[in-house]
């Protein structure tokens, strides 16, 4: 006797899907690249001036010394601006943004945050969650912000205006270190729920991942 249809035979196969965009993928990886440099030589230009209390372990920085730090930094700064410029542009005509991140729901987020609190968040590649959406699109404006502060401390006369927005020199120079510390928190955090779901690490490199048919679209 033949079983019923919903019981009979395996799984169906899961789906190869384009998840990621190769120049979502490269401006992905240039960014870690960037970020990582501007953040460990950062921490060694503020330990030539420290803001607060306390330094960073020589050994978690870059440069040797302040002059050295400063050309990694700068040489950072022009890779994460350029690279930045070319995903928000393709982001924008692609249709990237509005398909990937847009709309943001207060309550979707709420009811997102909740079920990651008592570990009930699913996770699809390639497809965000409220709580990812806001994520990442805090962190590019926090990316807008660092480096518009950081005009601000390097040319202070030139872009005046800008630091004025901020109470001056020294105000850019706050709003800078807190902007690198909401960069450091989101990379954790990201590099965190990497290991907790590896199966997104390697469609970040080949752009495809595997979805059974249930997980949608």
């Amino acid at each position: 006797m033949a079983a019923p249809a919903d019981r009979a035979g395996p799984n169906p196969p899961a789906r190869r899907l384009k998840v990621h965009p190769l120049p979502v993928r490269v401006t992905h990886w240039l960014n870690v690249a960037a970020i990582a440099v501007m953040v460990f030589s950062g921490w060694r230009i503020y330990d030539a001036s420290p803001l607060f209390g306390f330094r960073f372990p020589a050994g978690v920085t870059l440069g040797g010394w302040l002059a050295g730090a400063l050309q990694w930094h700068f040489a950072a700064m022009w890779l994460l601006v350029a690279n930045g410029l070319v995903y928000v542009a393709y982001g924008i005509f692609s249709g990237h943004y509005w398909k990937s991140f847009f709309p943001i729901r207060f309550g979707a987020v709420l009811a997102a945050f909740a079920n990651a609190v008592h570990g009930r968040l699913p996770h699809t590649v390639g497809v965000y969650n409220p709580l990812q959406r806001l994520a990442y699109v805090g962190i590019l404006v926090v990316l807008v912000l660092i480096v518009l502060s950081g005009l601000s401390i390097w040319k202070p006369v030139q872009f005046q205006f800008l630091a004025g927005l901020v109470g001056g020199y020294e105000g850019a120079r706050q709003v800078h270190f807190f902007a690198m510390a909401a960069i450091v928190a989101f990379v954790f955090v990201h590099t965190a729920m990497v290991a907790i779901v590896p199966k997104t690490f390697l469609p970040m490199w080949t752009g495809y991942a595997r979805r059974q048919p249930e997980e949608g679209p």
